[in-house]
């Protein structure tokens, strides 16, 4: 008997430890082409966490809407769809308004120092915003531009009457508010709805334009730093939390402020080499904005933010101090748009 029971008790203290250290094989899903930056990000980030925890967390990547359209990427995550995803809250307008704040034009003046302030302000606020999910990171692409196929665009006013598909909800508002239509899409459909003349204009970042073959159906671009998009990684709260402390602590060191200055830098470079490639080409016009009509665009945009703190207000939030947050965030890591 005595032998049993110690038996019972060392199996009781095994167990457990042996359950907690199971390992995992995460599915880490996004929309964007296997040859976009993103997928290098994602496998680093992966690698990393399966260093972090001796081996017992694996991952796969999962390319090009693979698993599921771009849009539905929030949800896949809280479904179990895919255990690892990566969102653009400003798909699914009015859904996560708080972290709409980064797609206000002209506030963020760089990849990696963007991506790291918008990470360290959001977190809060994710919990609430983001409850389905572990939150992961936030970050952002580099500061981008409209680009067209029928027309030069130079002044605010040289929107209306178009069709564009814009990057966010908060970009649509502009393109309404100028007199422009929206035509929305992922990113991956940009080509084919210009090519068939469905969307006269785009708002997209320069090296996407390339990679996205958006260049073989456009012409005139503005060089100028018109706006960003917010992205982020998300992870399904189940998986996370079947895992051990230390696995967790694993997936942890790699969803953090830090992490999401890693994910923006490489993809920050990567856009901004965009600009020198398209200006090589023929058949492109890349064109600068004089002071006075970026001013014009800068007056434009002013309502957005007041649309921007009244869709925060419906989900009980103080947008003045949010946005008061975010600018000092940016300013701490040097990426405020001056």
């Amino acid at each position: 008997m005595r032998k049993t029971f110690l038996a019972m008790l060392l199996a009781a203290s095994v167990t457990p430890a042996l359950a907690q250290e199971k390992t995992f094989e995460l599915k880490l899903s996004h929309w964007v082409p296997a040859s976009h930056p993103l997928q290098k990000a994602l496998e680093e980030w992966g690698a990393a966490v399966e260093k972090e925890s001796g081996g017992t967390i694996k991952s796969k990547v999962f390319p090009a809407q693979q698993l599921g359209k771009a849009f539905d990427h929030y949800d896949m995550a809280r479904d179990g769809i895919a255990d690892v995803t990566y969102i653009n809250p400003g798909y699914q307008p009015g859904r996560f308004p708080i972290i709409g704040a980064g797609e206000l034009p002209f506030l963020m003046s760089d990849a990696k120092g963007g991506s790291m302030a918008l990470d360290a302000w959001y977190r809060k606020y994710a919990e609430k915003e983001m409850k389905d999910v572990k939150f992961c990171l936030a970050f952002i692409h580099s500061p981008s531009t409209f680009h067209s196929r029928t027309k030069k665009i130079v002044t605010p006013e040289d929107i209306k009457g178009m069709k564009i598909r814009p990057a966010h909800a908060t970009m649509a508002n502009f393109v309404t508010q100028l007199g422009g239509t929206n035509v929305q899409s992922s990113a991956p459909e940009v080509r084919d709805i210009i090519e068939r003349g469905v969307a006269d204009s785009v708002t997209f970042p320069w090296g996407s334009v390339v990679l996205f073959g958006i260049d073989k159906v456009t012409k005139y671009h503005i060089e100028a730093p018109i706006y960003v998009t917010t992205f982020a990684f998300v992870m399904n709260k189940d998986k996370y939390n079947q895992m051990s402390d230390k696995q967790k602590k694993a997936i942890d060191n790699n969803c953090n402020t830090e992490a999401a200055g890693r994910v923006g830098e490489p993809w920050g470079k990567y856009e901004d080499a965009g600009v020198e490639k398209i200006k090589a080409m023929t058949g492109h016009e890349v064109y600068k904005l004089t002071p006075e009509q970026t001013a014009q665009w800068k007056k434009a945009a002013e309502p957005l933010v007041k649309t921007w703190g009244e869709g925060v207000k419906k989900n009980g939030g103080d947008p003045d101090a949010a946005l008061a947050e975010l600018k000092a965030s940016l300013s701490k890591y040097n990426a405020l748009a001056q």
